[in-house]
């Protein structure tokens, strides 16, 4: 069966960039022959650059030397808590890390952060979450609910807080309202405007000092979001005046990167120039919490084919790992593209339209859909890239299939 109409064989994929290619019909990642390390592996495989990430960072402190703001980044450690890219990280000394539980805290620790380069941000946080948190004084805390600046305030007064606040806007990729944490439907992030002088109330009750205001109103935007995106950071920014101790203010992370070939890379120039207009010549700290931006990109999974084979009309090519190893492509439609590890042929004749299927039993485990490959077989191996953010993080052990490999190359 030739390949299906829309579906062309592409020598150049748009995917393609110095680390990541083939060569000689091969995958390489990172230096790395993909295949021969998935063989090696024998199971499902995550492969991260740690090369790739300190790019990726370097890239967003350049763009924030752009909005002529003294800046701080803290690395949202959910995306992706492998503990030798935070390490890399903690060495780098570049960057903080943004938590958002007491577990969290004690792995940034252990990697090498100090408190006082930890930000957390957390919601439905128990009394129990304080007692650990607050035995940090430098350790930045913003308090997501009335009840939790009160509460803050009962176990130590006079303590400098940060507040998260809800713009009642916000933004996402593709404009998913899964992916957005403020807008028209009300979200249980942060705090509201009607709130808000409850808020500073009960902070002053207390003698709390509120040094950092925070919001998040996202994630995964790209170009066609930044004009939401800055409608959200002005309606934020509404509040700076009431705040005479504040020093910071933390814009929240989610910058998106490509995850289908029509898309662009994020205009890093045209986001820190929406920065510089709202906050240069203010003397206020701008704080960015990226996760997806630095990781997602740097990391693959990759599943060895387990079957090959036609159901009515549609070619299934079927893998050794599920969505439960990575649920984003099935909870909020960001998909991991995936890449045949060698190329048999380059004639378009020999490649087929195929259905990527996972090996769990649930409707919804597909890893795509319409998919060109090449000639596959039993044994071959498959990268789902774009897998470095929320993957392993987020894996369960569903049907008991949550076996899988991390290396850090």
């Amino acid at each position: 069966m030739t390949i299906s109409p829309g579906l062309p064989l592409r020598e150049d994929f748009w995917w393609e960039r110095n680390d990541l290619h083939y060569h000689d019909d091969r995958l390489q990642f990172a230096g790395h022959d993909v295949g021969a390390l998935a063989a090696e592996a024998d199971g499902p495989l995550y492969l991260y650059s740690l090369d790739r990430v300190a790019a990726k960072l370097d890239t967003l402190l350049q763009a924030l030397d752009g909005t002529e703001c003294t800046h701080r980044v803290y690395y949202a450690m959910k995306a992706n808590r492998f503990a030798p890219l935070l390490k890399m990280m903690a060495r780098s000394g570049k960057c903080g890390v943004d938590i958002c539980s007491p577990n969290e805290l004690d792995l940034a620790l252990s990697c090498g952060f100090a408190a006082k380069q930890i930000s957390f941000t957390g919601t439905g946080v128990a009394n129990r979450d304080l007692d650990r948190l607050l035995v940090h004084p430098e350790l930045v805390i913003n308090c997501d609910s009335i009840g939790m600046i009160r509460r803050i305030g009962e176990r130590a007064p006079g303590r400098a807080i940060g507040i998260r606040v809800n713009p009642g806007l916000g933004t996402g990729y593709g404009d998913s309202a899964l992916l957005t944490y403020a807008g028209a439907r009300t979200t249980k992030f942060g705090i509201y405007r009607e709130q808000w002088a409850e808020a500073l109330d009960m902070a002053r009750r207390f003698d709390l000092k509120v040094t950092t205001l925070h919001f998040h109103v996202g994630c995964g935007y790209l170009d066609g979001q930044l004009a939401s995106w800055e409608e959200a950071v002005a309606a934020a920014l509404s509040s700076v005046a009431e705040l005479p101790d504040l020093e910071m203010v933390n814009v929240g992370g989610g910058l998106g990167l490509p995850h289908r070939a029509a898309e662009r890379p994020l205009d890093l120039t045209r986001w820190s120039a929406i920065l510089r207009s709202h906050f240069s010549g203010t003397g206020l700290t701008v704080a960015v919490e990226p996760g997806d931006f630095l990781v997602k990109d740097a990391g693959m999974l990759v599943l060895g084919v387990t079957d090959v084979e036609r159901k009515r009309d549609t070619l299934f090519v079927s893998v050794d790992g599920g969505f439960n190893l990575h649920p984003e492509p099935a909870f909020y439609d960001m998909p991991c593209e995936p890449v045949a590890c060698f190329i048999r042929s380059r004639d378009p004749a020999d490649w087929q339209s195929a259905t990527i299927a996972g090996n769990i039993n649930e409707a919804l485990d597909i890893w795509g859909e319409a998919v060109a490959v090449p000639p596959l077989f039993e044994e071959d191996h498959i990268a789902l890239l774009n897998a470095g953010g929320y993957g392993a993080s987020m894996s369960s052990n569903h049907c008991m299939r949550g076996d899988y490999t991390e290396i850090a190359l």
